[in-house]
């Protein structure tokens, strides 16, 4: 199966403006992309690229006055197939688990695990460990918020997730990593891109998506709780330990976004 994926950003700025971007589709995928996803700004600025902390593909720019616009157009392969289940993929003991895993049990900017622990251990405490637990805390988060783009808020936590019960997919994301971490799994905030391929087409606007990945039996392995069943051809863009970490645009300076359009479509030969 061939996707064909992109976006059209258009900021309008009153002065020279920096800005970081994470756009690129993570290098993890960079096998199966037949055309490149080439950041086009216009007007046309220099762009310099870099990987940040966790080998994420970055790119800094400095948008001029003025109405400027980012956009790409790419195409990629996929198996077509939905996210592997592994149910009986087993949770490692703290002490087992690889070094690289351990910054992602620890608290951060949008995952209070300190705040959330207890009532993590009473809702999960009783589940079977492993892919099961995980899988029980997908459920609840799925089932206690309810969706929608007007609930959404850059500062948003995840303990105001869970008490607020009203969000989008970040909101989801965020609050399952938490109760993971609280539960001693490791999990990692993912962003990216996710069409609505082999389920009904949504009504709302496409969008980038988000969603995370669990440490279990010796590998990560994809969860989706806002959706909460296995989907085809989520994309990765980046990782890190929650939105803070993979922000898709970073504007140093004051700005307007006047569009923003996502795309996300299955090529159909």
């Amino acid at each position: 199966m061939d996707i064909r994926v992109g976006y059209e950003l258009i900021y309008d700025c009153p002065q020279p403006t920096p800005m970081l971007l994470t756009l690129n589709l993570h290098y993890t995928r960079a096998a199966d992309i037949i055309i490149p996803d080439h950041i086009i700004t216009n007007p046309a600025v220099p762009i310099t690229a870099y990987r940040d902390d966790f080998g994420n593909w970055c790119s800094r720019i400095v948008a001029p006055p003025g109405t400027f616009t980012i956009s790409t157009e790419a195409r990629v392969r996929d198996s077509g197939l939905p996210d592997p289940v592994y149910p009986n993929a087993y949770q490692h003991a703290v002490e087992n688990l690889p070094s690289d895993t351990l910054v992602y049990l620890l608290g951060s900017r949008y995952c209070e695990t300190d705040r959330l622990s207890d009532l993590a251990w009473n809702l999960f405490g009783n589940t079977p460990m492993g892919w099961p637990r995980v899988q029980a805390i997908c459920d609840f988060v799925h089932n206690h918020i309810k969706f929608g783009y007007q609930h959404a808020r850059a500062t948003k936590t995840a303990l105001e997730a869970y008490n607020e019960r009203l969000g989008v997919c970040r909101d989801y994301t965020h609050l399952a990593i938490t109760f993971c971490r609280c539960m001693n799994i490791p999990a990692r905030y993912c962003t990216g891109y996710l069409g609505d391929i082999g389920v009904p087409i949504s009504p709302n606007p496409m969008d980038f998506s988000a969603w995370f990945e669990a440490y279990l039996d010796g590998q990560w392995h994809t969860f989706d709780p806002r959706n909460n069943i296995p989907r085809i051809g989520h994309l990765l863009i980046a990782r890190g330990r929650d939105a803070t970490d993979v922000p898709l645009t970073n504007v140093f300076g004051t700005n307007t976004l006047k569009r923003f359009t996502v795309w996300t479509d299955e090529v159909k030969n």
